[in-house]
């Protein structure tokens, strides 16, 4: 029999990540202050040694002890950090998987239109950021511009974008936002639902109709090779939509918390483009050729 949420189990577990969380923020506290007192130390020790002089062994040894210490402190809070958002990314799961199950029993409210665009923007400004834990560390797969293994199978309640017909009663295919709810090896095709719920359309797609999302998002100040570079052309959800249509890169974002600014074709202006908007990174994927869509 398989095990299902309960609103008291998915309280339980959250409200035990939040006590493990408000123990961790206290454990980085120490830490920090550790760190400030070491470097503070330092400072006093460069103080007491002009440039015109010469370190003597004392302070060398004194300097190297305490750098040591600041590398080993800076260590461990990075380690509970780690641990911490780990936390947070438990807290996201849990409610996830929660809400696909209410939603698979049918024990849902329909969310507004207005409230699935909020939804959608907060998914994407909350998207994991992606820090090497050594320099030089490559990004993985499915951080900012870099897709997905070929073999990769995305996971029930992941969003992908999807061709197919928005509706039972549209004719032509579009890439729209959608959100897995299985995967059936045996034919090799996904199961998806349109994120729009207005539409209650569920889709049975084969592998190369549908393209995962990034899971992370790329620093633009640490690892710029991972987003799509100026002028590329690219799939990108269109503002206040759930259709993903060609765009080109414009502008990148310089730090971790801005968007691409990117151009729309579209039809509807006389020069074949829309004005630049701006797009998150979890929602621009590379360029899929399908069948020719309108914006």
């Amino acid at each position: 029999m398989p095990f299902t949420l309960t609103d008291a189990i998915v309280s339980q577990q959250i409200n035990e990540r939040l006590s493990s969380i408000y123990n961790l923020l206290r454990e980085i506290d120490v830490h920090r202050n550790r760190s400030e007192f070491n470097l503070n130390n330092i400072m006093k020790t460069h103080e007491k040694v002009t440039p015109d002089d010469k370190v003597s062994l004392y302070y060398q040894q004194k300097l190297k002890n305490l750098y040591n210490a600041a590398i080993a402190d800076a260590q461990q809070e990075e380690d509970v950090l780690r641990k911490t958002l780990d936390k947070i990314n438990e807290i996201r799961v849990i409610r996830n998987e929660f809400r696909i199950q209410l939603k698979n029993t049918g024990n849902k409210e329909t969310t507004r239109r207005g409230a699935l665009m909020k939804m959608l923007l907060s998914t994407a400004q909350t998207l994991p950021l992606y820090v090497g834990k050594t320099p030089g560390a490559k990004p993985p797969p499915l951080c900012g511009a870099i897709p997905a293994e070929p073999s990769y199978i995305a996971k029930m309640g992941d969003m992908v974008a999807a061709l197919a017909k928005p509706g039972s009663d549209q004719d032509e295919e579009n890439w729209i936002l959608a959100e897995v709810v299985q995967f059936n090896p045996a034919t090799n095709k996904y199961e998806v639902d349109d994120i729009d719920e207005e539409q209650k359309v569920r889709h049975t797609l084969s592998r190369r109709r549908v393209v995962p999302l990034p899971l992370m998002r790329a620093n633009p100040e640490t690892d710029p090779h991972a987003l799509f570079p100026k002028g590329s052309v690219v799939m990108a959800l269109y503002p206040q939509t759930t259709c993903f249509y060609k765009a080109i890169v414009i502008q990148l974002p310089t730090t971790a918390a801005e968007e691409y600014q990117m151009l729309f074709e579209d039809v509807e202006y006389s020069d074949g483009y829309s004005p630049p908007f701006n797009v998150a990174q979890r929602f621009v994927i590379s360029i899929k050729e399908g069948k020719k869509n309108k914006s």
